[in-house]
């Protein structure tokens, strides 16, 4: 079973929590570093006016000093700083003075001697459960003793230092904890009013029935960052909305042109069974409903056709076709149609040739050629010209008549669509005819468009194409006069 993704509230939630708890504990440990930093330099301070009273001290002593005047000379040299300790012992390592309550003699030998005390050079030990900072050096004797050097080691108790930063580390632990929790919280709230307004365009999409689809979100009413959601969903309502009347209006005239037919079956059915009928009445009403059954056939395959290239499994088994070839073959195959209508067929422009399933292109071309004889009045012409745009075939069929308004243009290639009562439907077709063409020609990639006025009316085809079937093919013009081949 496949798991179901974190809820946006709980990733976010985490996310910035764990950024915000990442944030408190580095900030703290800067504070605390700050601080211990702080101590260290106290420290080196308080070092350095040990250091400088010694020296001082050393520097005033008289060369023939007794020992008492000495160690009291020393013990006083440092009587205001309480919390520091120091060490003097000549260059052989012999001792001349300590601080009572320490013992730095070990950390004196251990320790090498630097120039000056600073932050770098302190070192830090325990001496009798007590944490020193100290340092070692060199002092100029002055004649104290018989050495020229003496060996300094001054340290500072900081373990007062140590048992202020161990409570503010505890301190600090408990704040940021807090701090994370409170902040978890207040993030999770936030982020999960955040969402109100999601929350919200999910119960007006939820509210959106079948009958409902003229309904469309307000982009002005929620916040940026949902403004294009809201967009892309009113786009997707409209192609539901257009699709889903087009359906309730496929649906209709399917059920209007199916009824024709069938209430026919059903009278002639009756009419034959009302009383008994020689053979050769029963054969005309078996034909009449025959004719029947193949138009309701072809109208089903019609539809089929239509709902396969809906859901794009239209297949053309692709192969160079003669455009010029199969305008002839059309014209020849409607030529006696024509001839019925005094109509004159006329063919002309370049040979072209594209790739295309043959049968497919020859249905929409016949569709196309079919309906401009159909609406044709008599007297006139109805003329097929070929050429090449560019890298397309283009097929133009145009035919006299009167011109169909500009607000049925646009609804001339729907299904069961036909402008006006003269074209209601009679034996000449359901009003698929176009529908199909357009599918076909986009299957292949093409267009095809009408434009309609006084002088007309014309279907543009474009097509990828081929070229033309040799360079000197040049131009012709072939005309089906009176039905007659060309």
């Amino acid at each position: 079973m496949k798991r179901r993704p974190t809820s946006l509230v709980v990733r976010l939630t985490v996310s910035i929590g764990m950024v915000i708890t990442v944030v408190l504990l580095t900030f703290g440990w800067m504070i605390e570093r700050s601080i211990n930093d702080h101590f260290i330099q106290q420290d080196v301070d308080e070092l350095n006016a040990v250091v400088y009273a010694l020296q001082h001290t050393v520097a005033t002593l008289p060369s023939d000093v007794e020992p008492e005047e000495l160690e009291r000379r020393l013990t006083d040299a440092i009587s205001g700083h309480h919390n520091a300790y120091y060490y003097i012992s000549d260059d052989a390592g012999r001792r001349i003075y300590q601080s009572p309550g320490s013992d730095l003699e070990r950390f004196s030998r251990i320790a090498l001697p630097v120039e000056k005390v600073s932050v770098d050079t302190v070192g830090m030990w325990k001496d009798r459960d007590e944490t020193l900072r100290g340092v070692v050096l060199w002092l100029d004797s002055d004649g104290l003793g018989s050495s020229k050097f003496l060996k300094l080691t001054v340290a500072t108790g900081i373990d007062f230092h140590l048992r202020y930063l161990n409570s503010f580390r505890n301190h600090l632990r408990i704040v940021t904890v807090a701090a994370c929790l409170i902040a978890i919280l207040a993030i999770w709230f936030a982020v999960y009013q955040g969402h109100a307004p999601i929350r919200r365009i999910s119960r007006e999409i939820r509210r959106i029935g079948s009958d409902q689809l003229h309904t469309r979100l307000e982009p002005d009413a929620v916040p940026r960052e949902l403004a294009e959601l809201a967009v892309s969903f009113n786009e997707m309502l409209g192609r539901l909305e257009d699709a889903f009347q087009r359906l309730s209006a496929f649906s209709g005239d399917i059920a209007h042109e199916l009824r024709t037919p069938i209430t026919n079956l059903k009278t002639q059915t009756e009419v034959a069974l009302s009383h008994a009928r020689s053979v050769e009445q029963y054969q005309e009403i078996l034909y009449s409903n025959l004719e029947e059954y193949e138009r309701m056939a072809k109208m089903i395959g019609d539809m089929l056709f239509l709902a396969q290239a809906d859901n794009k499994l239209l297949k053309p088994e692709l192969v160079e076709i003669d455009l010029e070839a199969e305008m002839r073959i059309l014209f020849d195959y409607f030529s006696a149609w024509a001839e019925e209508k005094n109509v004159l067929l006329v063919l002309k422009g370049e040979q072209v040739w594209m790739v295309g399933d043959r049968l497919m292109m020859r249905r929409a071309l016949s569709n196309l050629v079919s309906n401009a004889i159909r609406y044709t009045p008599a007297g006139s012409n109805v003329s097929a010209t070929l050429s090449v745009d560019g890298e397309r075939a283009k097929i133009c069929i145009w035919n006299a008549g009167e011109p169909i308004p500009s607000e049925h243009l646009a609804h001339i290639f729907d299904r069961f669509y036909r402008p006006d009562a003269s074209r209601q439907r009679s034996s000449e077709g359901a009003g698929l005819g176009l529908a199909i063409t357009k599918s076909i020609i986009e299957a292949h990639g093409g267009k095809i468009s009408v434009q309609s006025n006084e002088k007309g009316t014309t279907f543009n085809v474009l097509a990828p194409a081929t070229g033309c079937c040799s360079p000197d093919s040049g131009h012709f013009e072939t005309k089906w006069d009176n039905g007659g081949a060309c």
